[in-house]
């Protein structure tokens, strides 16, 4: 019986402290700025001495975000040619080892329906990495002009800038690894169908703090490959791998092969 193919613990963790290393420098440029503006006063007057720079501020937010955006845009390009490369090669390789072993000698190339697969794990991770710098970029203007709005100090406003930072942190290491389950699930199965396997056994991983009971319970049961399972939650059908923090797997099944 040939065995899952699991997601790569090495990938996902260079793909996550790629993502995280720029917004941490995101994060310490935005505190900078906006305290540095924020602290400027007109001595002329009182009243100027009180007033926190509200234009400036947003000239100094849109200055940064521009900035942020454009360096996430270079990084979304690259990263995601890497983690769509990386998983492709780590896919061929179990598999064809796998086989190997079985007696059979599989060359894996760069057919149609796996360029297609690629491409879709790629776009997709390309619009995920720039969602992570915009979102939080939107986030952190609203928290200032808020704050200048209601009369707030500076130790609020980065009190609450380091809440939506930790946010933002949280949700990039959940689309490293939820990214690394599914890209690893949808070229393992571009392969397998290739291979003219359609039938595969559901597997739950039994990891995770909050598994899917439907999955649990489905789990050692065959389905087929190509239609994937409805599960009756409204989500359609789905595989193993595909759905948010699902770190289920798929055993395929081969005719000849497995015993």
């Amino acid at each position: 019986m040939l065995k899952p193919i699991r997601p790569a613990a090495p990938i996902r963790i260079k793909y996550e402290q790629r993502v995280l290393a720029a917004l941490a420098e995101m994060h310490r440029t935005l505190l900078r700025e906006i305290e540095r503006t924020w602290n400027k006063r007109e001595p002329e007057t009182v009243i100027a001495a009180d007033e926190i720079p509200a234009k400036e501020l947003q000239l100094v937010m849109s200055r940064i975000a521009r900035r942020w955006l454009r360096r996430f845009d270079d990084l979304a390009d690259s990263l995601a040619e890497y983690f769509a490369t990386q998983t492709r090669a780590r896919c061929d390789r179990a598999l064809a080892e796998m086989l190997r072993k079985g007696g059979m000698s599989v060359r894996f190339k760069m057919t149609p329906a796996m360029r297609d697969a690629f491409a879709a794990v790629r776009a997709e991770n390309v619009g995920l990495i720039k969602s992570i710098a915009s979102q939080h970029l939107t986030k952190v203007e609203m928290l200032v002009n808020q704050s200048v709005s209601q009369g707030r100090d500076l130790g609020a406003l980065t009190k609450a800038l380091e809440k939506s930072y930790g946010i933002t942190r949280r949700r990039a290491s959940l689309i490293a690894r939820d990214q690394n389950n599914k890209a690893t699930a949808v070229m393992a199965r571009t392969r397998h169908l290739e291979l003219g396997i359609t039938k595969a056994k559901w597997m739950h991983s039994a990891g995770g703090k909050h598994p899917r009971e439907p999955h649990v319970r489905f789990s050692g049961r065959a389905y087929d490959i190509r239609e994937g399972h409805d599960f009756g939650d409204g989500e359609g059908k789905v595989w193993p791998g595909t759905l948010i923090n699902c770190r289920c797997v798929a055993v395929p099944i081969v005719p000849g092969f497995d015993t």
